[in-house]
């Protein structure tokens, strides 16, 4: 059975979902016809069921939650209730469906709900418990008007209490800010049925996820989450759910040490749980940054990869000539054509223009074939020609883009390496 269930409204919000989730590297599939159900459950790790009903009557959707959720729930780790990010359509007819649902499974007081339908990357965030779409409460927004589904509230327990039985409370950024300790000690204490939590980055989701899954872990609590997708996907993570089969790994080769790159390394280190290992620039060593690289893979890290590490500080000032930068560059190239040779990774992510040049070359390839830009300047395809021929490559200018920027190269191109055709059983 897939290990999270996601029930969503309608069919363009279900599919970015599910996007999110293989971009951690887990295999998603959205179905809308519920006999469609039964022929993928047991081939993926995130099932998500549209019901197509944010707009129907809230008694209909109701009952076309429930039934969806009662026949898919089983024995999935983790399941979400997706809503719209601007929370139009039953959000609270949908959410007691689900939860209704659910509580036969769970023993009694074990089932609660976390609300956390904030979306940072789209604008939408949540504080004081309000509702914003690029920093604009709701119900001064278009979706106030909306011809179909008009928000009424902008505060979320609001948009949920016109619709749902349960009680519910609310969780302030300055708690979320203060860590997921001090988040599950408020979840804990808090009596409310469904919590909402404020966020307004992608780290406040994170820190909610973590502070969840402590106490899954302590306290033994089924969380039901409702969001608009990107908490689902960072509490599954938390929640150690990790794809059935075993996962792809990805090398990255980063030649740049300037503060941004840092930055952004350190990022991958927090998000995807990625181990480096250092190329000393004045002693470059192929080998010593194998042994790294080989004792990263044995333990088990999907993300792993080489950088340069940064001069020290009295050495700043006498920067490295042409021949000591041929010689990093000879260097890398080198250890990219042996670990790939020797570690089989999926993907292939190279950070600077002279080290994509560099590790293509000693790969042997012809070239690169687009498939599609991650990011301005940051580019995703593969190999063409050689012996590494097919072989998923992502590109990305040392200096380019924000924190997140190698982070999202890195699960773009887990997505790609890992992504298989699901075509179904006779």
């Amino acid at each position: 059975m897939a290990q999270v269930l996601v029930i969503g409204d309608d069919l363009t919000g279900s599919n970015a979902t599910g996007a999110l989730y293989a971009r951690r590297g887990l295999r998603a599939v959205t179905v809308s016809d519920p006999t469609h159900v039964a022929r993928y459950a047991h081939r993926v790790d995130v099932l998500v069921v549209n019901t197509a009903s944010r707009h129907w009557s809230p008694a209909r959707a109701y009952a076309a939650v429930r039934a969806a959720a009662a026949a898919t729930a089983g024995d999935a780790r983790l399941v979400v209730k997706r809503v719209d990010t601007t929370l139009r359509g039953n959000p609270g007819s949908e959410l007691d469906a689900v939860a209704d649902a659910l509580a036969a499974r769970a023993p009694a007081g074990r089932l609660r709900v976390l609300a956390v339908p904030a979306f940072p990357d789209a604008g939408r965030t949540t504080v004081g418990g309000l509702h914003l779409v690029d920093g604009v409460p709701l119900t001064r927004t278009a979706v106030a008007r909306d011809p179909f589904d008009p928000v009424r509230h902008s505060r979320v327990t609001a948009v949920l209490g016109a619709q749902s039985r349960r009680t519910s409370g609310e969780l302030p950024l300055d708690v979320v800010e203060c860590g997921p300790g001090a988040v599950a000690a408020a979840l804990r204490a808090s009596p409310a049925e469904v919590v909402v939590c404020d966020a307004t980055d992608n780290a406040h989701l994170e820190t909610v996820a973590r502070a969840a899954a402590a106490l899954a872990a302590q306290d033994g609590i089924r969380w039901l989450a409702l969001d608009s997708g990107p908490f689902g996907a960072a509490l599954a993570t938390e929640l150690g759910i990790r794809p059935a089969v075993a996962p792809v790994r990805v090398l990255a080769v980063v030649g740049s040490v300037t503060d941004r790159t840092r930055d952004q390394l350190a990022r991958t280190e927090a998000t995807l749980g990625a181990r480096w290992t250092e190329l000393d620039p004045d002693r470059p060593d192929a080998e010593r940054a194998l042994d790294g690289l080989r004792t990263a893979a044995a333990a088990g890290a999907t993300v792993l990869g080489v950088r340069v590490r940064p001069a020290a500080p009295q050495a700043v000032a006498a920067p490295s000539g042409a021949d000591t930068a041929a010689g990093i560059l000879r260097c890398l190239a080198d250890v990219a054509r042996r670990a790939v040779d020797e570690l089989r990774p999926g993907g292939l992510y190279a950070s600077g223009g002279d080290v994509a040049a560099a590790v293509t070359a000693a790969l042997g390839a012809d070239g690169f074939a687009i498939d599609s830009e991650v990011l301005p300047l940051a580019i995703s395809g593969r190999l063409v020609g050689g012996p590494r021929d097919g072989l998923p490559f992502a590109t990305k200018g040392g200096l380019i883009g924000g924190p997140d920027a190698a982070r999202d190269c890195l699960e773009h191109l887990r997505a790609a390496a890992t992504r298989t055709a699901l075509t179904p059983e006779r």
